[in-house]
């Protein structure tokens, strides 16, 4: 195999929503209350809700910019590529890159949309909650449906509203729901909670995957204002480490034993420590802890619930068996700074290129397709139709040179290292 030959399917990435997402799907009833984007006075693009403003449009979204120029912002439409937020630009960058199907998680309404989570009028909320995921699926997957895997929202502060929109969801394709990593951090029962059990039933009995990105329970807070703000971006995938541990030993799995998790963006090389951790913890203090695991061990439950992606992880791909192989997928995280588009099948090819086909073909696409119930490839006329280089076949229109557009990026001028301070100071004016 030659890296061209590979399929991906990237578990992870996201999008910028466009201003007008609302006006064909939000009830007569509030449409003159729907989510709508305004001008800041710096020129910022804003989404306004209930009167607040929600700063930070296009946060992160760097993909095309030169690397000198990656920041928390950009912070308007003209700032971003338009692969970004329109759908057949999304297509043109998904080619370049070689990347066959997608995830894509929202920007405004925050992981699991936590700000619709918090309005105030929960009638407004469902309602909004409901066209959000109904542009999300008829007009950003429903015109290249065979490209991505739908991906919704759910109204969390009522566990029946939230399971009656999977139901919903379930009949327009969607196998995967967005869920915050600990509900407990945002002001919802804990996921331990008996609340939640018939959410957990029908996502079992629908195939459908719990997504929970890291940070979406809030982010880890910078180590100082004057911690160079690397350390913070070294951390971050690892900051989901503490609540893999809770869905690990939540009690729930027993009770249904085909239901799904999903560490978004959470990196694989840390995995095998906290495994070997867990194992070591259920021996030792089992006995006055009480938990059981029955004949299993804490990481045979882990390898067949919880489904880890990575971007370019070398350590994690040479310990793939002790992570759990038939459940490590892949992901692009197009358009954000971790990103490497155009080239990740490049970049993902130095992990790979040693490993047989078969390794390389779960861990690019073979595992997501089953676990997110997926088939592009009869859509898409067969396997051959789907590598890397037959995508980029068919974007040689796609301008991919790196282009400067602007904006507030710190490290333009000082030669110190950028901060926490920095990148607050940034945020403050959004």
């Amino acid at each position: 195999m030659e890296f061209q030959d590979m399929v991906l399917v990237s578990v992870d990435d996201h999008l910028i929503e466009p201003d007008d997402m609302f006006i064909r799907h939000m009830p007569a009833k509030f449409k003159d209350r729907a989510p709508k984007v305004v001008r800041g006075s710096n020129g910022a693009h804003q989404w306004q809700l209930e009167g607040m403003r929600a700063p930070g449009l296009g946060l992160n979204a760097v993909a095309g910019r030169p690397r000198e120029e990656y920041g928390f912002e950009p912070v308007s439409y003209e700032q971003v590529r338009k692969g970004c937020y329109d759908i057949d630009a999304r297509i043109g960058d998904m080619n370049a890159n070689g990347v066959l199907g997608s995830i894509c998680f929202g920007s405004f309404p925050g992981f699991a949309g936590a700000r619709f989570q918090k309005m105030q009028d929960k009638e407004l909320a469902l309602a909004t909650i409901r066209a959000y995921n109904d542009w999300h699926v008829h007009d950003w997957c429903g015109k290249y449906p065979e490209r991505f895997i739908k991906l919704a929202l759910l109204p969390l502060w009522d566990v029946s509203l939230a399971v009656a929109e999977v139901e919903r969801m379930v009949k327009l394709g969607v196998h995967a729901v967005s869920f915050p990593e600990n509900p407990a951090l945002i002001g919802l029962p804990s996921l331990h909670a008996d609340v939640w059990e018939p959410l957990w039933a029908t996502c079992e009995a629908n195939k459908v995957v719990l997504c929970c990105h890291i940070g979406s329970a809030g982010n880890a807070p910078y180590p100082s204002d004057e911690s160079p703000i690397d350390a913070w971006i070294t951390s971050m995938p690892i900051s989901i480490a503490n609540a893999a541990s809770d869905w690990l030993f939540a009690s729930f799995w027993k009770r249904y034993p085909g239901l799904r998790m999903a560490l978004s963006e959470g990196g694989i090389g840390w995995i095998p420590y906290l495994l070997e951790r867990a194992d070591f913890t259920y021996q030792q203090h089992s006995p006055w802890t009480r938990t059981t695991f029955g004949k299993e061990r804490p990481s045979d439950v882990f390898r067949r619930h919880i489904i880890t992606c990575f971007i370019d992880d070398d350590f994690g791909v040479r310990n793939r068996q002790d992570i759990g192989i038939d459940m490590i997928t892949w992901e692009a995280d197009y358009p954000h700074s971790d990103a490497t588009w155009p080239h990740s099948p490049e970049h993902l090819w130095k992990s790979l290129r040693n490993l047989p086909a078969y390794d390389i073909d779960r861990m690019t696409h073979l595992n997501a397709m089953r676990e997110f119930s997926y088939d592009p490839f009869s859509a898409m006329g067969g396997r051959d139709k789907c590598t890397v280089g037959a995508l980029r076949a068919l974007a040689t229109g796609v301008d991919t040179a790196p282009m400067s557009r602007g904006g507030l990026n710190p490290s333009q001028s000082s030669d110190r290292p950028v901060t926490s301070a920095d990148i607050k100071k940034i945020l403050s004016h959004m």
